[in-house]
């Protein structure tokens, strides 16, 4: 029957040869015609296609920290030399004659700087399906570095996708998914940014340099410290300067106040009455509750008179009382 099909003339030529009075209501496909046609649609969605970059709409999550660095010249150039050997793939848009990118992102970026088309798989995919495909393709042709997953990761929580199909995409269990939002949610955004992809920095190093994100101002660590060095050091490098520079204001801000000074104060028997700590900012006096209950009490209830009593009794012999 397909032989048939094939070697009997169109339909619009034999239309205009008899025309019928009333147009013919459209009858289905016996089951093998429409298999056939079903095949010839799926080889044709499957095709390689050269597509004009700008009807290509580089929309979805992102899955690389940059597109403009120096690798996407360096990506450019080899496909001016030796063409594009693997194709992007794509997936129709809602708008006519355009389409959305699934994965290929670096050579999309390469070739709209060398100009011409892209060649491009175009296929019909769910938001989900889209999501896995660039996933995956991503993990076996580039293996992104750890803060990109994890960064990925957390746009797509964001957007709402599902615990499984994020696992699909990156080809990670639980566990793992779990260990990479752990790190990226203590870290500031703009720190991320700055310091890049930074290939060979794992989950470790990434975990401390994270821990420390409470505890210090790291975005202006960062700019200060990368300001110093060349534009063109690796991202890896720059991790580790990061790094060191607070770990180094860590270690500043933690050593011991060398005029700092803690004296025991006792009663005329030799019992221990309370502590005065002295330091560069601070003068405190503590009373432990467990050795003094009844004074610790007392104290308590005449704290802010007796501490103003103070105060002026300081204003007065310094002369500036009233």
């Amino acid at each position: 029957m397909a032989r048939k099909i094939f070697n009997q003339p169109p339909k619009e030529e034999s239309a205009a040869e008899a025309p019928s009075p009333a147009p013919a209501k459209p009858a289905k496909l016996p089951g093998s015609v429409g298999g056939l046609r079903d095949s010839l649609r799926e080889i044709t969605a499957n095709s390689i296609r050269d597509i004009d970059p700008e009807r290509i709409d580089m929309d979805g999550l992102r899955d690389r920290l940059t597109l403009e660095d120096a690798s996407i010249d360096d990506l450019a150039e080899s496909i001016r030399k030796h063409g594009q050997q693997v194709p992007i793939m794509v997936r129709p848009s809602d708008q006519p004659d355009r389409y959305r990118i699934v994965y290929g992102r670096r050579r999309l970026a390469a070739i709209r700087k060398i100009g011409g088309p892209v060649k491009a798989i175009v296929r019909t995919l769910s938001d989900d399906a889209s999501l896995i495909a660039q996933g995956q393709e991503n993990n076996l042709r580039l293996d992104p570095s750890f803060i990109e997953k994890s960064l990925f990761i957390k746009e797509m929580q964001e957007a709402g996708y599902k615990p499984g199909v994020i696992q699909d995409a990156l080809g990670l269990t639980r566990q793992g998914v779990s260990n990479h939002r752990v790190v990226i949610e203590q870290l500031p955004d703009d720190l991320v940014r700055l310091i890049g992809p930074a290939h060979g920095i794992g989950r470790r190093q990434w975990g401390d340099l994270a821990a420390l994100s409470p505890k210090l101002p790291v975005v202006d660590i960062a700019r200060s410290t990368l300001a110093a060095l060349t534009e063109d050091i690796p991202s890896a490098e720059k991790f580790q300067a990061v790094y060191a520079a607070c770990t180094s204001r860590m270690r500043t801000a933690t050593r011991p106040d060398a005029s700092s000074r803690n004296t025991v104060v006792r009663d005329t028997g030799g019992n221990p009455v309370g502590t005065l700590s002295v330091d560069s900012k601070t003068v405190a006096i503590k009373i432990t509750r467990k050795d003094n209950p009844e004074f610790g009490q007392w104290l308590e209830e005449r704290a802010e008179t007796t501490l103003r009593a103070l105060f002026d009794q300081w204003q007065d012999e310094r002369g500036s009382g009233t």
